[in-house]
């Protein structure tokens, strides 16, 4: 399984919260079991560091990070998409010059990393991943391939549905956010247990993007929105890295 497969963790103790993130430890998805924390949290007080930095600025982002599309010599194979929306606080307000990052599968289902063993071809056109900053309005736009599905060996014939991942660090390194977002109508929802282990049903339906024709450019390529929010009862749900 590539390492940037993840669950959706909690941020409180009980593993519950308004947002609808899963428990530590979610029996289907496997991983977890050897995974999750075996004693109780404890709560570290926050300092002024943690809550005013990390800062990330404009000059970290390159002129070509947005477009997966353009980052190599040639154009990568698969259906070109674009994937727009608005990053919200917990207040609802449109949140500007938040950092956004994403990394993905490429059309075949393949990531680009060393410990990727599956057994379809690499794009040498597509590195899977990118990056930009939100406008004025909250506005983030990326232009890529549409990711493939891919088996990852959790249970038998276990595939993940097509999804991208996305991050936030907000403007405290303590905001940072870290989620996955789908596709409609994916007919593999109903074997992922990543995706269940989001529990609430409307909770899951804010990991899904919505197709907007508003978005497409004619032509040459279709349009997703998936709004982000960060905090609060409508927050997107949340996945913690690991590194298996």
């Amino acid at each position: 399984m590539p390492p940037e497969e993840a669950l959706q963790f909690p941020t409180v103790a009980d593993g519950h919260q308004p947002g609808g993130d899963p428990p530590y430890d979610y029996p289907d998805y496997v991983g977890t079991r050897l995974r999750h924390p075996k004693s109780p949290l404890v709560i570290i007080p926050g300092t002024l560091s943690e809550a005013t930095g990390p800062v990330y600025g404009e000059s970290a982002i390159g002129e070509l990070d947005h477009d997966l599309t353009k980052q190599f010599a040639g154009d990568p194979l698969g259906e070109r998409i674009i994937v727009s929306g608005c990053v919200l606080g917990t207040d609802g307000k449109p949140l500007r010059s938040q950092l956004v990052e994403i990394w993905q599968a490429n059309a075949s289902g393949r990531y680009r990393h060393v410990v990727d063993g599956h057994d379809a071809p690499l794009d040498p056109n597509f590195a899977g991943a990118g990056r930009c900053l939100t406008d004025d309005e909250g506005w983030y736009r990326f232009i890529t391939i549409k990711p493939g599905s891919y088996p990852w060996g959790n249970h038998e014939n276990a595939w993940r549905p097509n999804h991208i991942h996305f991050s936030l660090f907000g403007r405290a390194f303590t905001e940072r956010l870290v989620t996955q977002m789908y596709f409609p109508g994916d007919p593999l929802f109903e074997f992922d247990p990543i995706f269940h282990s989001v529990r609430d049903e409307n909770a899951r339906k804010r990991m899904v993007s919505s197709f907007d024709l508003g978005l497409t450019i004619p032509d040459w390529a279709l349009g997703y929105r998936y709004d982000i929010v960060v905090g609060g009862r409508d927050a997107t749900p949340t996945e913690e890295p690991h590194d298996d």
